[in-house]
């Protein structure tokens, strides 16, 4: 008899322990490498924050039939969980209480993949030749840890997050950047919580328009109302702040709708001061905080800060990947069939279909890239796309082509993401709109600038 399939799963966050549960419910073998020392590493970074989706979305099916078979005490489906929240009633339950817990492997990063015998050159044979998967063990001095594993298949979900984007407009490092990295924080920082006593009192910028930015800057806004001397500074690349809010009621993800709506408010009423346009050039160190410069370092436009906050996304790491056979859209950094399905030049928030294994095809076969890991440096990215991706991906390594080939969810629509510059004309215009109305803010962002605005109340 041939045996069962082995499947070499990088994650284990949401993404990578659904792989696992797949390919056991498949009757394959997962073995599942997580760099962290606990599983859901990433997301403990960012477990004060509340998700968007609610309990609903975050649970993949075949990890929850595996819960269910323990006697799992299942989430309400319609609450919303924090970061901590979706490790602790989920991922660490599954992990430790399933038959997942002998497959899991913690503080082993991957540092390289290839084919048994084969470098990228080789063709002849090359499909038939396991993958061979190098990771080093983390509680170990470097070198000394090193390990090997064989596979018959991967799923790279291992996500972004230890990849954000610099500061510069350019995608590069902004000048100066690494030297002020003291004073600079990436991401989402516990503004609230546990990082508080290094962002009160201070004046603080925060460079992005994403909803880790928009979150961030709502619980700066927070903090300056209960901390004296608190500055808030929101520095947006793009000319039109109206972008950043969202559906608002449309959107059918009301957490995220909600959270658009309260940020306009907060933006109209001067809590947060805005700079768009603000094309980050230089950064450095003066008198104990940092000058924020767009254009030349000596005669552009600055801003001073204690701290800087850049939330400009991220980007995948391809460095463990390099021997493999990969194709990749050369500006998303996707699988090139998800390219247009993705590109945010083109997509935002809730347009992006349904995919699976056809579309994340690499030419390393049985070699695929999942989750948020699988978008490159697209923002689009819901945890349930990445579920379905999976569910395909797996049906295809173990042979059942009309599953892979099937699209089993339905995404929900996610609301008007952008208004025109014609939407704020019109208000303008007309009679005296609602606060998370563009106007408003365009109002708002035209006294802040000493400019007059169009009367908006």
């Amino acid at each position: 008899m041939t045996e069962p399939k082995t499947v070499a799963v990088i994650g284990a966050g949401p993404v990578g322990l659904a792989a696992a549960a797949h390919v056991l419910e498949r009757g394959m073998t997962p073995i599942v490498f997580e760099a962290g020392a606990e599983v859901g590493h990433a997301i403990r970074q960012w477990g004060h924050v509340q998700l968007f989706s609610p309990w609903e979305y975050n649970v993949d099916r075949a990890a929850g039939r595996l819960l269910e078979a323990t006697g799992w005490n299942s989430p309400a489906p319609d609450q919303y969980p924090t970061g901590s929240e979706l490790v602790e009633r989920y991922l660490e339950p599954l992990a430790t209480k399933t038959p997942l817990k002998s497959h899991i492997l913690t503080s082993s990063k991957v540092t390289d993949i290839s084919r048994q015998g084969f470098d990228k050159l080789k063709t002849k044979g090359r499909d038939l030749a396991p993958f061979e998967i190098h990771y080093q063990n983390t509680g170990y001095p470097e070198g000394l840890g090193e390990r090997v594993a064989r596979a018959d298949a991967v799923i790279d979900a291992s996500g972004t997050w230890a990849s954000p984007n610099p500061a510069g407009a350019n995608g590069l490092a902004a000048i100066g950047e690494k030297e002020a990295a003291g004073k600079i924080a990436y991401a989402m920082p516990d503004v609230l919580g546990a990082d508080r006593a290094r962002y009160a009192g201070k004046t603080v910028a925060v460079l992005g328009a994403g909803h880790s930015a928009i979150g961030t800057l709502t619980d700066l806004a927070r903090l300056k109302a209960e901390a004296p001397g608190t500055e808030v500074i929101w520095l947006l690349r793009g000319a039109d702040p109206a972008k950043a809010f969202g559906g608002g009621a449309n959107d059918k993800l009301a957490a995220r709708g909600e959270l658009g709506v309260a940020f306009a408010a907060l933006v109209a009423a001067g809590d947060i001061k805005v700079e768009p346009a603000f094309q980050t050039t230089h950064i450095s160190l003066e008198n104990g905080g940092l000058r924020i410069a767009a254009g030349s370092a000596c005669c552009g436009r600055k801003i001073v800060a204690d701290e800087l906050i850049v939330a400009t996304g991220f980007r995948p790491d391809l460095a463990f990947v390099r021997e493999l056979r990969i194709q990749l859209d050369p500006a998303i950094e996707c699988p090139i069939a998800l390219a247009p399905l993705i590109d945010p030049n083109e997509h935002s928030c809730g347009t992006v279909r349904p995919h699976g294994a056809r579309e994340l095809a690499q030419d390393e076969p049985g070699f695929y890239f999942a989750g948020i890991k699988s978008y490159g440096r697209a923002p689009t990215f819901l945890m349930i796309t990445g579920y379905e991706q999976l569910r395909s991906i797996t049906a295809q390594i173990a042979g059942d082509h009309d599953a892979a080939g099937r699209v089993e969810l339905v995404l929900p629509e996610t609301g008007v993401c952008s208004r025109s510059s014609a939407d704020v004309t019109t208000c303008c215009g007309g009679p005296a709109p609602t606060v998370d109305n563009a106007c408003c803010v365009a109002d708002a962002v035209a006294k802040q600038d000493g400019k007059s605005g169009c009367g908006c109340s």
